[in-house]
């Protein structure tokens, strides 16, 4: 009974502000007042202010459980849309009650935000509570709805266009801004080069660097310089744009009958093969997956071509990592050379380009889409769907699928979709994604997610110079260690865990919707302890953030050159050796406008955008009480560390490897 002090945040983005008429209830454990409409003043709910309101309640309310908002037309004018952020409420006694909400109001709409702390629903939580979270998750469930987008393919958001996205799952103004910006930017100066209409071959590979005049950072430059040598390509293995594929290889394969003989070249005359098969020293790049998949047949009216090549690598006496042989094609025979470092200089190159338009191939669609952004989108509708705000897991996943919902409509729509980038330009479009993706799925395991395991399993653990699995474990167990501070600090037994029915819940939906029930790939469908709660978090963190800045940032540094990684191939695969000539070199290569196709989306994707959020920086306040915000400082310092030791490293580098530094890391799949 008195004087309740009330402050209400507006979002900060430029449509975040409302000149509609807000009203309150707050509803405590001895019952609810009654209804007060927030005086208003022109700039009260403007963007980006914390408004002060006194409400003066006649009777004793208890603790506080939730604030009952409701937003409706004032007078005659037109309605619109408010982000509130939060309110907080202090009590006549002092007592500080904090409702976290950083979401969208829309038309005439009355919302209940529960109090921040976190809650695992149980048969104690008061009554009003148990509603509240009923009926958010019924909301949520009739707004995300899944879909099927192609057959064996993680399941997606309900939705065909962006403006049909809840709001809540939309980009900031900000944010499309400059998304949109950068796109035109890009195109129109291509366009003005007059690059783009040009549908001719290129006649001269130093002729592709004029579009460095257009768009080119450092890295490019450097990649541009070093992509022929033998290092360089064994390197990008390490420390490229797909760096989750090699394994180390103990027998060589049957369909690749590398002989001793034709490597010793390569490997000097103190080894021999058989000796670093033995010693662990030999990897194998195998494209298997490509083997069939259908070719675009349209891209500038011509047919294109795509292999299913192996590489064989091996780590020198340098520690460095080579390659020392190419198949170009899954059955060996007379049409399936073998290419080797001491064939003719334009065989070596064609078979190594060839092998990079493959990597392209397999980093675009299963490293980098399948297993970073769909995954996401599944992590996103699940978390909707099934975990109430006052969730703790809720409040510690959500800022990892901010805007993931957008970015995925668009590379629906505008990347793989009919007459988008892919079938104007890369070898997989005009129906190959579909099943590229399907054929991806089948490979996807719980371990290969997961990148201890994944490191151990590939055998990669002790290869040198493998910056992306050195950064990357240093950013998982920050990550691990995080969460795991975070579970314990809610759930005090397993049994809590195994109990916890939106949890299960949520699992049991990820489960279903994006690994299609696969049980063999090994991801749970249920969760029974604190330790796998954990891993599974960890899991989704790193994949949503880590992971897919490293598949991510990078494409343009690599890209941009595109002999490094021609997202399409217009000749078929040489059957024969010392048939190659530069000329035919040029001939394979894409054509200059289906090029700058390929530039303007590798400089858009990889390009940070404003309104983004580093791993680790979590603006929106949902955790409330102070172990939590503890937690949170903790791992920020730890990523801080991180951050500083890895660019103390790349100072001496000639090309830094950076794709993993907490501070360009991005907290969600968003771009």
């Amino acid at each position: 009974m008195g004087i309740y002090k009330l402050k209400i945040a507006t979002g900060t983005d430029q449509s975040a502000g409302t000149c509609d008429q807000i009203s309150i209830v707050l509803v405590g454990v001895q019952g609810e007042s009654e209804k007060h409409q927030l005086p208003r003043q022109w700039n009260s709910f403007r963007p980006g202010v914390v408004t002060d309101f006194d409400v003066n309640i006649e009777k004793d309310l208890g603790e506080l459980l939730l604030v009952r908002l409701s937003k409706e037309q004032y007078k005659n004018f037109n309605m619109n849309s408010w982000y509130c952020q939060y309110v907080d409420v202090i009590c006549p006694n002092g007592q500080l009650y904090q409702f976290p909400f950083y979401r969208w109001i829309i038309g005439l709409m009355t919302v209940e935000i529960p109090e921040g702390k976190g809650i695992i629903l149980s048969e104690n939580i008061h009554p009003l509570l148990q509603h509240q979270r009923r009926v958010e998750l019924e909301k949520e469930r009739e707004t995300h709805k899944w879909k099927t987008y192609a057959e064996g393919v993680p399941h997606c958001i309900d939705v065909e266009q962006i403006e049909h996205l809840h709001p809540n799952d939309q980009y900031s103004f900000l944010k499309r801004s400059s998304f949109t910006s950068t796109k035109m930017l890009t195109d129109l100066e291509i366009k003005l080069e007059g690059f783009k209409s040009n549908k001719a071959s290129w006649s001269d590979i130093e002729d592709i660097k004029h579009l460095f005049c257009v768009r080119s950072s450092e890295k490019s430059n450097v990649v541009a310089e070093l992509w022929k040598e033998d290092q360089f390509f064994g390197s990008q293995y390490l420390n490229g744009l797909n760096p989750i594929l090699i394994k180390k290889c103990f027998k060589i394969p049957e369909n690749f009958p590398v002989s001793d003989n034709m490597v010793a070249a390569s490997l000097g005359s103190t080894t021999n093969l058989h000796e670093e098969l033995e010693n662990g020293n030999i990897f194998l790049a195998d494209y298997k997956i490509l083997q069939g998949i259908p070719a675009n047949n349209s891209i500038n009216g011509k047919q294109q071509y795509i292999a299913a090549p192996m590489c064989l690598l091996w780590k020198n006496h340098k520690d460095q990592l080579v390659p020392i042989a190419i198949q170009l094609a899954q059955n060996p025979g007379k049409n399936a050379p073998i290419f080797l470092p001491n064939d003719s200089e334009s065989d070596w190159l064609l078979a190594k380009i060839w092998v990079r338009n493959s990597d392209f191939q397999v980093h675009e669609v299963d490293t980098h889409f399948l297993r970073t952004h769909l995954f996401a989108e599944v992590f996103n509708i699940a978390t909707t769907r099934q975990l109430p705000m006052s969730h703790p897991v809720y409040k510690l996943i959500i800022p990892h699928i901010r805007f993931t919902l957008e970015i995925n409509v668009i590379a629906r729509t505008q990347l793989i979709g009919p007459g988008g980038i892919f079938d104007q330009a890369v070898v997989t479009g005009k129906g190959g994604v579909p099943i590229l993706l399907k054929r991806a799925m089948d490979g996807v395991t719980y371990s290969s997610l997961c990148l201890p395991d994944d490191i151990k399993e590939r055998g990669v653990e002790s290869i040198p110079n493998y910056l992306y699995r050195d950064d990357g474990m240093k950013i998982w167990l920050a990550v691990e260690s995080f969460v795991s501070n975070i579970v314990h600090y809610y759930y005090q037994s397993d049994e809590m865990v195994s109990a916890d029915p939106e949890l299960q819940a949520w699992v049991a939906e990820i489960f279903k919707e994006g690994f299609l029930e696969y049980k063999s790939s090994g991801i749970p469908s249920s969760l029974e302890t604190k330790a796998s709660l954990i891993k599974y978090l960890t899991m989704m963190i790193f994949t949503c953030s880590a992971q897919h800045t490293a598949v991510n940032s990078g494409q343009f540094d690599f890209y941009a050159w595109m002999p490094n990684g021609p997202a399409s191939m217009k000749s078929p695969p040489p059957t024969a050796k010392g048939v190659s000539t530069t000329q035919s070199i040029l001939d394979a290569l894409p054509e200059v406008n289906s090029t700058c196709v390929i530039l303007l989306i590798v400089w858009l994707l990889s390009n940070g955008l404003t309104d983004t959020r580093r791993l680790g920086d979590y603006p929106d306040v949902h955790f409330t009480e102070k172990t939590p915000q503890k937690i949170i400082k903790d791992f920020q310092d730890k990523l801080d560390e991180i951050s500083k030791s890895i660019n103390e490293r790349n100072k001496s580098m000639h090309l830094p490897y950076s794709y993993m530094d907490p501070n360009v890391t991005e907290n969600s799949t968003s771009a």
